[in-house]
């Protein structure tokens, strides 16, 4: 009798009502799990059978599920929630048993590994800015051109227009006389200055000439006793003209390097901002020609655009043309007052040097040395070394 009690009450723990589902129990989250990994991974309910009487009933207490209408058990959606977005606290139950879960990443952390697990994406982002620098390039290179091709187009349009007598140029006549003097004045000078360097080259060959002949009576001298006061006399000679020569040749030297500066330098150097001064003139001349015809045309507001644009450029290459105007001035100024303090000096160095050679006053040549600071190389030091040589 206590058996069949206690059978009867095992079996009353889980209440079946007229529709398969269970009574009212109150919410077990652990049960509700057991359950959904039993639906996951289980038997399979059809195979399965719900015990109506008591464990040692006989079996027709024995009710098929299939005979069972709706679910036997309730479906809880919230499980899957949990199950994909875990809580941030440790399981209860985890705790208890003394496991630890490890923590769940920040949103940083995944992003950084998202990162380094597709790269591509911060490569192509560094791409996209290179490709877009190299276009910003391209396009300041492409307006760059097209603005020289424009001035270019301008300025021999004003050039054929001035050789055919189509068209007026800018003079400024003072200044032009002085630049004229100047090339005229360039061109002398370098003329002054190749006969010097010829003379240099053919003095020095007679020096060295000198010097071999003096060498050459000195030997003789040694081995010829009948000769020996003939050839000594002679080589001294040679000796003495031989040491007035390098020092005329100092002298000459001194002059040409000093003439040379002036020529293919000072004088270069301006007329380099002369030919500065010439383009800019003739960049001048076209855009204002441009103005004048644009400003003949008429007056609509397209016009009236084109007509702004080219009174801001004529403005600009008018400012150029004057900022050079007043240099090459200032220069041709300066390059004249040089001219004459360096010639002043080197004519005078080169009269009083070539008049005590040839006079054969060595105390005048060698105090017209001291006098305009001229210092001699002395011999062979313009042969390379024997370093240098190999």
């Amino acid at each position: 009798m206590a058996d069949s009690i206690m059978s009867k009450a095992a079996t009353m723990e889980i209440p079946i009502n007229s529709n398969g589902d269970t009574g009212t129990l109150p919410e077990d989250d652990s049960l509700e799990q057991d359950l959904q990994q039993v639906m996951v991974s289980g038997p399979n309910l059809n195979e399965t059978s719900i015990v109506s009487g008591g464990y040692g009933g006989p079996a027709g207490g024995i009710i098929p599920t299939s005979t069972i209408k709706g679910p036997a058990i309730r479906f809880n959606p919230e499980y899957l929630d949990r199950r994909r977005a875990p809580a941030a606290g440790p399981d209860i139950r985890m705790k208890s048993r003394g496991i630890s879960l490890p923590h769940s990443q920040s949103a940083a952390s995944r992003l950084a590994q998202h990162t380094d697990q597709h790269p591509g994406s911060s490569n192509h982002n560094a791409s996209n800015s290179t490709e877009e620098v190299s276009r910003g390039v391209a396009v300041e290179k492409l307006d760059s051109v097209k603005k020289w091709g424009i001035n270019t187009y301008k300025c021999t349009k004003q050039m054929f227009s001035e050789r055919f007598g189509r068209g007026s140029r800018t003079v400024d006549l003072e200044l032009e006389a002085q630049i004229d003097v100047l090339r005229d004045t360039k061109s002398k000078y370098e003329n002054i200055l190749r006969l010097a360097t010829a003379l240099t080259s053919h003095f020095q060959s007679m020096v060295q000439t000198q010097q071999a002949l003096g060498d050459t009576f000195t030997d003789l001298s040694q081995k010829s006793p009948e000769l020996q006061d003939e050839f000594g006399y002679n080589a001294e000679t040679q000796k003495l003209l031989c040491k007035n020569g390098e020092a005329l040749l100092g002298a000459i030297n001194f002059f040409v390097s000093s003439v040379n500066t002036l020529v293919n330098k000072t004088m270069e150097d301006t007329l380099m901002t002369i030919k500065q001064y010439e383009n800019a003139r003739l960049e001048f001349d076209a855009y204002r020609s441009d103005l004048e015809e644009l400003s003949l045309g008429p007056r609509d507001a397209a016009a009236m655009v084109r007509i702004e644009m080219a009174q801001h450029d004529y403005q600009i290459h008018r400012d150029k043309y004057e900022r050079l105007r007043s240099d090459v001035t200032i220069k041709l100024k300066f390059l004249e007052e040089n001219k004459v303090k360096v010639m002043h000096k080197q004519l005078l160095l080169f009269h009083n040097a070539i008049s005590a050679y040839f006079a054969g006053n060595q105390q005048q040549l060698e105090q017209t040395l001291i006098q305009f600071n001229v210092k001699l190389k002395p011999p062979g030091s313009d042969k390379p070394s024997w370093l240098e040589e190999q």
